[in-house]
């Protein structure tokens, strides 16, 4: 039974996610564990309004604008790396997040 540890970052910081990514990458291949990815998604853009009144009248500014970056990996097969990656402490400006999966090869028992 293999465990797939898939992580998912996202960051309004391009810079800062590629690069936990990286390290995310260069750690996983130190310790010889199975990395599948990154996998980069197409950016997303978000608007925010922007009311000139706090009591939320019709007037507003420009709509402020900010891009949301996300890149998924999964590391296969390596539980004790991935509960050290998500132990790091990551930059405020990437939120990841993980999901366990457990998978059965063909043929073995349940």
């Amino acid at each position: 039974m293999t465990f797939v540890t898939s992580l998912t970052l996202e960051s309004g910081d391009r810079a800062a996610l590629d690069g936990v990514v990286e390290d995310i990458r260069d750690t996983v291949r130190r310790k010889g564990a199975e990395l599948k990815g990154p996998h980069s998604e197409s950016p997303t853009q978000h608007f925010v309004p922007q009311y000139k009144r706090l009591d939320g009248g019709r007037d507003t500014f420009d709509a402020w604008s900010y891009t949301v970056y996300r890149r998924r990996v999964e590391i296969r097969g390596a539980d004790e790396v991935a509960r050290d990656i998500m132990s790091w402490d990551f930059p405020n400006s990437v939120h990841v997040t993980a999901d366990i999966e457990r998978v059965q090869h063909v043929g073995s028992p349940a």
